[in-house]
């Protein structure tokens, strides 16, 4: 199911560094977090849909090649970035 336009707006507004920001990684992980949650609900009812455990996979792997640029960049943007979505280091 995809992200309605509310529910989007307000990951942005919660993850944003400055205001007019809709594209930096934090931003990016934050969405991406939310749509893999989002999937992993829906595995639990249609375990048989492989076509979509595609997408969460290639989705998983963007977040984890964002989450390691930005560790490397800032890693105190990424601790705490981990700590607020709650994700495994």
């Amino acid at each position: 199911m995809p992200l309605t336009k509310d529910k989007k707006d307000k990951v942005i507004t919660s993850n944003k560094i400055h205001e007019n920001d809709t594209g930096s990684v934090e931003v990016q992980v934050a969405l991406l977090t939310e749509r893999i949650n989002s999937l992993s609900e829906h595995f639990n009812k249609h375990a048989k849909d492989h076509h979509s455990r595609r997408g969460l996979l290639k989705m998983v792997g963007k977040r984890r090649r964002l989450l390691d640029y930005l560790k490397a960049t800032g890693p105190e943007r990424y601790l705490k970035l981990i700590e607020k979505l709650g994700l495994r280091k």
